[in-house]
């Protein structure tokens, strides 16, 4: 029964899933980085095709690849580079290549007629994101509704010669789809993660009181891998995590943050709801101490944009309590606080989501699962680290089952 549901079509993956939002690689980083602060989800598809209004009128059958995805974390870590720091205006004119990944195979073209267990060899061979098109008809109005306005660079819903759209299915779409059918897998289910020998203890970390520009390539190396860097302190005890899905979370202003604090400032700066002004205070002075007058005078442009933003919320909550319709929508409403430390998107505080090493695999599934992540960090009882286990680790377990 196992192999019958490895066996399922992943199309049945995309169902009710929406249709990708694209980027054309002759972007800039500005053109990313307002696509980003616009939208629902964490990355943004960026393909190798001419989305112009008038070849897809003309039907133009040439054929679109999505060549990566960049998110608000790729956008950060580049405004953390040195010369980037100095002038962070410049740097978002940049190309949007230079902010997209080099590792190949990150992102996939397959087949909606590909088994799920071809879905599972290519994310163990390395891809976390696999584009499918979607199977529906567009009607001529539904088309005529994506075309992308003709001059800007904006993000659009990604359409094909003969109006196909796409979706991607990500390792977490997987693990879900298996925990649907779960009792299919019975036998290994109850089994430890430490008896699976899926722990892994090569982890990123860095200590508690290390500057946060220290951990740069780790956060950017944490992206890659979906994963995380452990905060521990000089002793191996987790304290924390600077995680990347939290930074997604985040607008750029956070680059200032991680240039002039440790990292267990960053975790408080970070951390859903908004950073303490006394932090903000810090970044500013140390700014000004550096002379990093280029980010400075970003960092306090796009912090009194969030405070009126911020100071409009806290007007409409009397409004908000008469009527419970009224709401700050999605894109008005993108970056909250201070210095907009959390998205309205996704608000996700930073303690880390650990478990034992005695944790059942199923266990350890739904974990991740509930917390929207592709890790578990694996602790001893005195807090102590001791790894962790990612999707892809438990996803070899379900293939070697299968195939047993």
């Amino acid at each position: 029964m196992a192999v019958s549901l490895l066996s399922h079509e992943i199309s049945d993956l995309c169902l009710a899933k929406p249709a990708l939002r694209s980027l054309p690689v002759t972007a800039t980083v500005a053109d990313a980085l307002a696509a980003l602060k616009t939208s629902d989800e964490a990355f943004i598809s960026v393909w190798d095709c001419n989305h112009s209004s008038e070849s897809l009128a003309a039907g133009d059958s040439h054929e679109c690849r999505c060549i990566g995805k960049v998110s608000m974390v790729d956008v950060i870590c580049y405004l953390c580079k040195e010369e980037n720091l100095l002038s962070p205006s410049a740097a978002l004119k940049s190309p949007l290549s230079n902010i997209l990944s080099k590792i190949p195979g990150l992102v996939i073209h397959l087949e909606p007629s590909s088994s799920l267990l071809d879905a599972i060899d290519l994310i163990l061979q390395g891809a976390q994101n696999l584009v499918v098109p979607i199977k529906r008809r567009l009607g001529s109005n539904t088309r005529r509704k994506h075309l992308p306005k003709s001059g800007g660079a904006s993000a659009t819903t990604t359409i094909h010669g003969g109006g196909r759209e796409f979706c991607w299915i990500t390792q977490e779409d997987v693990v879900r789809f298996l925990l649907s059918s779960i009792g299919l897998f019975s036998p290994i289910l109850a089994i430890s993660i430490e008896a699976l020998g899926i722990i892994n203890p090569d982890v990123l970390s860095t200590d508690y009181h290390a500057p946060a520009i220290s951990s740069i390539d780790l956060i950017s190396s944490s992206l890659a891998d979906q994963t995380s860097v452990a905060v521990v302190d000089s002793e191996g005890f987790l304290i924390g995590e600077i995680s990347s899905f939290t930074l997604t979370c985040c607008d750029e202003s956070v680059a200032a943050a991680i240039a002039t604090l440790t990292s267990g400032d960053l975790m408080a700066y970070i951390d859903g709801g908004g950073p303490p002004e006394d932090l903000v205070r810090v970044v500013n002075q140390r700014l000004d101490e550096r002379n990093l007058e280029g980010m400075l005078e970003y960092f306090n442009t796009i912090s009194s944009g969030n405070q009126t933003i911020s100071s409009f919320s806290s007007s409409s909550d009397e409004e908000s309590s008469l009527s419970p319709k009224t709401t700050l929508s999605r894109s008005s409403s993108a970056r909250l606080g201070r210095s907009a430390s959390y998205s309205a998107r996704m608000v996700r505080r930073v303690e880390a989501i650990v478990c034992h090493r005695e944790s059942s695999l199923v266990a350890v599934m739904i974990q991740a699962i509930a917390h929207r992540v592709n890790y578990v960090w694996v602790i001893e009882d005195d807090c102590s680290l001791i790894g962790i286990v990612t999707f892809s680790e438990i996803l070899k377990v379900f293939r070697e089952y299968t195939m047993a």
